[in-house]
């Protein structure tokens, strides 16, 4: 399979620059992955393709505000990091520009002095390990000093920093938001619950990875980046639950998505799992435990429309992408939402 056999053509104007006032008021194209027959609804009607006993997987994971704007210690030089992961307490792998001045050694200041930081070593991609310095709570320092870290498309400021997190976000760590799950408000998580819908969580640290281009003409030859999740057991106890009782389950995300199907590997049951996944879905490969996926539009040629292929077949996906293109839905991270079932 080639790169290419991913592509579909996306007018700018329809990459979505800013979040709807109302969360749930998102467009909703339904496809059904035997018949690749597509449907036009409203996000806020999900509950209508719900049954009592589906289940529900969320990622709860919370967007850092990881984005930091300083300059070098002495010459004043300025630098941009974008926190990737924790390593220690107080060391993170970042990316960062201009890379020509942060050889290791260098130290850059943050603020008003109130955060500083030394490269350590320069790892794979050009990738800094860095310790910082502060006084207090690392957390309460970033949530001064740091901004959201947009999409490279998305050029618009955003005002509201909450728009870029789930209302359901809970462990801080992901340097981009499980997008697909952007468009849930408490309302509409108490109509699905309400109609006898259960509602599980995992975390997976969204890292940029997820969005890294496939640049390999040949799809094989990319190398995902790992990302860490973690798996409860309360949530694998009701995924196996409801696949004994023959009911769905519907994963909100590729990065939800990601997790199920890494445990999965492993087989059913499932169990309480904690780790780090670089797995890559795409078509050819089988599904062991979702049966519907939530998810939003993806770039093309990407890992994730690849992942949505695998689960709905490729030229089905492709024609609901030309649909929503002449229908001018609004595309990527604040965009409008697709329910493969």
């Amino acid at each position: 399979m080639n790169r290419q056999d991913f592509y579909y053509d996306l007018p700018e104007e329809l990459i979505a620059q800013e979040p709807l006032a109302d969360r749930s008021a998102s467009r909703l194209m339904c496809l059904d992955k035997q018949t690749g027959a597509v449907e036009h609804h409203h996000f806020y009607d999900i509950p209508e393709f719900l049954s009592a006993g589906d289940c529900l997987i969320l990622n709860d994971t919370k967007v850092l505000p990881a984005r930091l704007y300083g300059h070098k210690e002495h010459t004043g030089g300025a630098i941009e990091f974008l926190l990737l992961h924790k390593r220690t307490l107080d060391e993170w792998e970042v990316i960062l520009k201009p890379g020509r001045i942060a050889k290791p050694g260098a130290r850059f200041v943050f603020g008003n002095g109130e955060l500083k930081a030394e490269i350590l070593e320069i790892v794979n991609d050009g990738n800094r390990i860095v310790r910082f310095e502060y006084e207090g709570v690392f957390e309460n320092v970033l949530e001064r000093l740091g901004e959201m870290p947009l999409p490279h498309y998305i050029k618009k400021r955003l005002e509201d920093r909450n728009r870029y997190q789930t209302v359901y976000a809970k462990h801080p760590g992901s340097a981009a938001a499980p997008t697909a799950g952007l468009h849930f408000t408490p309302e509409l998580l108490g109509q699905l619950k309400e109609k006898g819908v259960n509602i599980g969580y995992l975390t997976l640290h969204v890292g940029l990875g997820t969005f890294r281009p496939v640049k390999a003409d040949d799809i094989l030859d990319h190398k995902m980046h790992s990302e860490f999740y973690i798996l409860p057991q309360e949530t694998a106890d009701l995924v196996n639950r409801t696949k004994a009782n023959g009911k769905r389950v519907i994963s909100v995300g590729t990065t939800a998505t990601r997790v199920l199907e890494t445990v999965g590997l492993s087989g059913l049951p499932l169990k309480e799992q904690t780790g780090w996944t670089d797995i890559f879905i795409y078509p050819g490969k089988e599904f062991h435990v979702i049966d519907a996926l939530i998810t939003n539009f993806h770039l093309p040629e990407s890992t994730l429309i690849m992942l949505v292929s695998a689960l709905a077949g490729r030229e089905h996906v492709l024609n609901a992408y030309k649909e929503a293109v002449r229908e001018r839905y609004r595309f990527f991270s604040f965009g409008d939402a697709m329910f493969i079932h």
